[in-house]
C-alpha cells in the first residue's frame, strides 16, 4: 500500500536529485518530497540562518494572469478578490496577498507581482487547483494560464546574495519584494524564513544544473520541509490550513499590515472585497480573538491543537503552530486566544498530555527578520 501511495504522489522535477542528495521523502500536499536530508532539520535550520539553504518549492502553484482589455481592467479584477491595493502595485514589485471568502476568511495566502503587461502570481500547492477555478470562474475578462513547465527554488539566508550574485549577476542590487526576469529566470528578493533570500522560477530544462550550481558552493546546503517550517515558525509567518484558513479573517490572523490603505475605511477604493463587512468591521472595532505568539516555560514544545486556557480555568483558545525553535533555543508556539487575553505578557495555561503547563504571550516574530529594505 505504501509504494501504491508513493506512486500516486506527484514528483517533482527534482525528484532523483532529492533522493541522490539522501533525502528523507514523505507526502506532502499531493507531492513526493524532502522532509530532510542527513544533517537532520535543527542543522538545516541552523545552516540556513549562519549560510545558505536551498529549498525546493515547485509543488507551489505558479500562475500568470494576461489583460484581455488592459492592465488597469486586469489589476481591478484581481483587486476585487481580495482586500489589498493591486492597482498601486508598481512595475518590478511583489506583494503578499489575500483572497478571502463572502464570510471575511482567508482562501489563500499568495504572492503577486507587477511584470508591467502581465500579473505573475504564486499560491499554495494545496489550494492552486481551486484558486485557478476561482480566478477564471471571478474574473472572465482575465486570461488565466497555470504554469506546469518551470521548478520554484528558494534560496534563503545571509550567505543567498553572494551565492546568487555569482550565477545571476546583479541579483545583489535588488531589494526585498523587488523582482526582475533575467533571460528565461524569473527571481524575486523574498522567501518565507524571515531571512534575506530569492524565489527563482526556472524552466524545468534548467532545474537541476541551477540547484547543482548553487549546491557545489560551500555556504549552500539542501533543506526539507522540516526546518522550513521551523524557520517560518520563528519568523511568526502563517502557514496556511493551520494558521490561517477560510474561517479566519486577516484581522483575526493579526495581518492587517497586508491592508492597505487604500482598500480601508475612507480609503479610495474602500471595500468592494469579498468579506468586506466582517473585515472592515473587525478593523474598527478589533475581533474577538487574535493570533498570538506564545513562549512556553520549560523545554517542552506546545504544538498544533494544545487548547488554552486563562490562569482561572476558562478556556481562551488554541495553539496553531508549535515546535522546538532552533535559533531561539526554545520552544516556541502560535495560536489564537480571546482578545482580552492577547496582551503581550498575559500568562496562560497550555494543556499537554492532561497536564496544565504556563505559557506566556509573547511578540513575534521570535527570530529578528533580515529582509534587504
Amino acid at each position: 500500500m505504501a509504494d501504491l501511495e508513493e506512486q500516486e504522489l506527484r514528483l517533482l522535477g527534482l525528484d532523483a536529485l532529492h533522493d541522490e542528495l539522501g533525502g528523507k521523502m514523505v507526502p506532502f500536499a499531493g507531492y513526493r518530497m524532502p522532509v530532510q536530508y542527513p544533517d537532520g532539520v535543527m542543522k538545516e535550520h541552523l545552516h540556513t540562518r549562519a549560510a545558505a539553504g536551498l529549498f525546493d518549492v515547485s509543488h507551489m502553484g505558479q500562475v500568470i494572469l494576461r489583460p484581455k482589455a488592459g492592465m488597469e481592467a486586469l489589476k481591478l479584477a484581481f483587486e476585487a478578490l481580495m482586500p489589498v491595493d493591486v492597482l498601486g502595485l508598481a512595475e518590478g514589485r511583489q506583494r503578499y496577498g489575500l483572497f478571502t471568502n463572502d464570510a471575511g476568511g482567508i482562501r489563500d495566502d499568495l504572492m503577486f507581482t507587477n511584470r508591467g503587461d502581465h500579473l505573475y502570481v504564486v499560491v499554495n500547492a494545496a489550494c492552486k487547483a481551486d484558486d485557478i477555478a476561482h480566478m477564471t470562474a471571478m474574473m472572465p475578462g482575465v486570461s488565466v494560464e497555470p504554469v506546469t513547465d518551470r521548478a520554484l527554488l528558494a534560496l534563503q539566508g545571509p550567505g543567498a546574495e553572494v551565492a546568487l550574485e555569482a550565477l545571476l549577476p546583479g541579483v545583489g542590487a535588488m531589494r526585498f519584494m523587488d523582482h526582475r526576469m533575467i533571460g528565461d529566470v524569473w527571481v524575486s528578493r523574498s522567501g518565507y524564513t524571515g531571512e534575506d533570500g530569492f524565489e527563482i522560477s526556472v524552466p524545468d530544462a534548467q532545474a537541476e544544473g541551477l540547484a547543482r550550481r548553487l549546491l557545489a558552493q560551500a555556504a549552500v546546503a539542501p533543506i526539507g520541509l522540516g526546518a522550513r517550517d521551523s524557520l517560518r515558525l520563528e519568523a511568526g509567518l502563517c502557514l496556511y490550513g493551520h494558521d490561517i484558513d477560510d474561517g479566519t479573517s486577516p484581522v483575526e490572523a493579526n495581518l492587517n499590515w497586508a491592508i492597505q490603505k487604500a482598500r480601508k475605511a475612507g480609503g479610495a477604493r474602500e471595500g468592494g472585497f469579498p468579506g468586506a463587512e466582517r473585515i472592515l468591521s473587525e478593523l474598527a472595532e478589533g475581533p474577538e480573538r487574535l493570533r498570538v505568539g506564545l513562549r512556553p516555560e520549560g523545554r517542552a514544545p506546545m504544538r498544533e491543537g494544545v487548547e488554552l486556557f486563562a490562569e482561572d480555568g476558562t478556556p481562551v483558545g488554541r495553539v496553531t503552530s508549535g515546535g522546538f525553535g532552533p535559533s531561539v533555543n526554545a520552544p516556541i508556539a502560535m495560536g489564537y486566544v480571546a482578545r482580552a487575553h492577547a496582551n503581550v505578557g498575559t500568562t496562560l495555561m497550555g494543556e499537554v498530555r492532561g497536564k496544565r503547563l504556563p505559557v506566556t504571550v509573547t511578540e513575534l516574530p521570535f527570530q529578528p527578520t533580515t529582509y534587504k529594505r
